[in-house]
């Protein structure tokens, strides 16, 4: 489930040259901007860089959120897997192994940092993100924002995360994770629907 932390699930801030009112205000508008979604949902294509090989790996997936703590987050291609997530309770699987099995996020602290993560960003829960990461602006036009793990046990495999938003704040375009060790992950995201009506399947777990 690394990539699930990719998800982490799921986005946000920027570099002194510009002054922390700037970024106050940017952030300010971002947390507005969610305070109004009800739900979200998007495909992606994930990129993935190994620094061992040139070639890219590629997959397909979907990502979708209802307030207030529902999720789902799935690759598609070359096989199914992923999680949903109500409450503090979920199911993820492997299409390929064809194994499902549930999760706590109590008890997984794995899948309940992956949750917990994607739970944020769709909030944009600042108070929560702010204990983690040092947050930096890279761009204004397009907003594009870096994030630095305070955690010396996530610095030392993640180096930074970057986002670039789209130039209404209200959905993610990409997110690169910049791993400690050379490897990097690009999640192009697009389709992106705000405040539709979700499915109750959505937040179900796929029958094999």
């Amino acid at each position: 489930m690394k990539q699930g932390l990719l998800i982490s699930f799921f986005l946000l801030l920027l570099v002194l040259p510009v002054g922390a009112s700037e970024l106050k205000t940017l952030l300010d508008r971002m947390q507005q901007t969610a305070a109004s979604t009800q739900t979200l949902s998007s495909t992606f294509v994930q990129e993935k860089h190994l620094a061992i090989f040139s070639e890219k790996l590629i997959s397909q997936g979907r990502f979708a959120y209802a307030r207030p703590d529902r999720l789902r987050w799935e690759l598609l291609t070359p096989f199914e897997s992923g999680f949903v997530l109500n409450g503090r309770n979920g199911q993820r699987w492997n299409g390929l192994s064809r194994e499902m099995g549930d999760f706590s996020v109590d008890r997984d602290p794995a899948m309940g940092m992956i949750a917990q993560q994607l739970l944020a960003w769709a909030r944009v829960d600042l108070d929560w993100l702010s204990q983690r990461y040092r947050m930096e602006l890279l761009s204004n036009r397009p907003v594009q924002l870096r994030l630095i793990p305070l955690d010396q046990g996530e610095a030392g495999f993640i180096r930074h995360l970057e986002m670039t938003f789209a130039d209404d704040l209200r959905s993610i375009v990409t997110v690169l994770l910049q791993e400690a060790g050379g490897d990097k992950t690009l999640l192009r995201f697009s389709q992106v629907e705000l405040n539709a009506q979700l499915p109750e399947e959505m937040f179900r777990a796929p029958e094999f």
